[in-house]
């Protein structure tokens, strides 16, 4: 099959995703085309969660300086560790990291619950170019900005991108074989692994915040060319032996479709209210559990990875801070890129272990019982191991029991799982800061 978004071959919007495909000429044998979307998915997983994982990563540094006019570095690589507080015996920001996660989710929430009620009437190029410019726009903010205010700004930019992004690249999933969700979930772990490792190293390596910023530019070209020039157009899906016997064995969300309706994925235009709200209420069995699995891992990293400061080691507190983010990203790539290894159907045991997690090291945080920093990095690490296997495994177990006449529309739906858990989390973690910063 021939190849371009941007071409005549690809369709203008979700409704022509799949119109006459026997009118498309094939220029590619189904083994090449097979390649060109899994290797597309992966790099728009990869490029669509860049800009918000390097936000995170970043959110030490935008809280612990304002900029002056004239300081177009930002802050020091290395800043020397000086408290903020000096009444407590955390080394704290005025302003929790959580404001930085707040401005990165809040606008991708807006963004998922409006997606199913009509963003699928918006083309999907449209939208992939707004994903664009908005990623750019981000790092190009932050990176000139003299003020937090300013850089909280970029933030949300990074978040309208992450959030447009990820809805609309999960449902064109529904018109391509159901192994691009395997690699679009290892893209995105990659994301956060190759984001924070770069922020890290590159700061490490003593360049500036601002220019590193800057030298990230390069990824919202990728993203972009990787949609119009990589990605094929979409073809009918034929049965696939092991995963439609698979599939046969679940309970379906919905039991009634016909077989008919089953043949080729259609546009959620087609789905009447009813359909949406019987869909929908069959989605909460996964949807829960992964809302619950956000909210505890971002309590963490936003709530608690800055107060989880060591002063007897060599790493500054910003160091410290980029090490936990990158750490565990490194977790959450290796298990959303495990989904061949290991299928997980029960994600609520994941959800539990997190909890645990989250109870764990909030009761280290007000008694500092751990006596090194390397125990905290095993727990982070374990942390993201949990948190990306929850997002894999949910998203293939949907697309295995859904419908093709309802698969678009129940990844759109379920996107909104882990912002919800996400901002619910960063809503805790500001009182949480300034109640644990205040203690003596």
């Amino acid at each position: 099959m021939g190849g371009c978004a941007g071409s005549q071959q690809r369709l203008s919007d979700s409704e022509g995703e799949v119109s006459a495909p026997e009118l498309r000429p094939i220029l590619l044998d189904r083994q090449g085309a097979h390649w060109k979307n899994v290797i597309g998915f992966w790099l728009l997983g990869l490029c669509n969660n860049f800009s918000y994982v390097v936000m995170l990563s970043a959110a030490h540094d935008i809280l612990s300086h304002e900029r002056t006019s004239g300081n177009k570095s930002h802050v020091d690589p290395d800043p020397v560790p000086t408290p903020h507080n000096n009444s407590s015996r955390f080394d704290c920001n005025s302003v929790s990291t959580a404001a930085v996660l707040l401005a990165d989710i809040l606008p991708t929430l807006v963004i998922k619950l409006l997606a199913p009620l009509g963003l699928h009437l918006l083309p999907y190029s449209p939208r992939v170019l707004v994903s664009g410019v908005c990623a750019a726009g981000s790092f190009i903010l932050v990176a000139f900005s003299h003020s937090v205010g300013m850089s909280l700004c970029g933030v949300v930019f990074a978040s309208i991108s992450s959030g447009l992004g990820e809805v609309t690249f999960l449902s064109l999933t529904a018109f391509y074989p159901r192994a691009v969700i395997s690699w679009w979930s290892s893209g995105t772990g990659a994301a956060g692994l190759l984001g924070a490792l770069s922020y890290l190293g590159l700061t490490q390596a003593g360049l500036s915040p601002q220019h590193t910023l800057l030298s990230m530019l390069g990824i919202p070209t990728l993203l972009l060319a990787s949609y119009f020039f990589l990605l094929t157009s979409p073809e009918p899906l034929d049965p696939r032996g092991e995963e439609e016997a698979e599939r046969a064995a679940r309970q379906p969300l919905m039991g009634s479709e016909a077989p008919e309706q089953q043949s080729k994925p259609d546009s959620s235009t087609n789905l009447s209210f009813q359909e949406k709200w019987t869909v929908f209420k069959g989605l909460l069995w996964y949807i829960i559990p992964l809302v619950l699995v956000y909210f505890a891992e971002y309590f963490i990293n936003q709530g608690l990875f800055e107060l989880l400061f060591f002063r007897n080691t060599s790493l500054s507190h910003a160091q410290q801070y980029r090490w936990y983010q990158m750490l565990y990203q490194a977790g959450v790539f290796a298990s959303r890129s495990s989904l061949r290894c290991c299928h997980i159907r029960f994600t609520w045991v994941l959800a539990l272990l997190q909890f645990f997690n989250l109870a764990f090291l909030l009761v280290d945080v007000w008694l500092s019982f751990l006596p090194n920093i390397y125990l905290v990095f095993v727990i982070v690490l374990y942390e993201g191991l949990l948190g990306g296997a929850a997002y894999v495994n949910t998203f293939h177990n949907i697309a295995l029991e859904t419908s093709d006449k309802h698969r678009e529309f129940a990844m759109a739906a379920t996107c909104i799982s882990d912002t919800l858990g996400i901002s619910l989390s960063g809503l805790l973690a500001l009182p949480l800061h300034d109640f644990l910063c205040h203690l003596s």
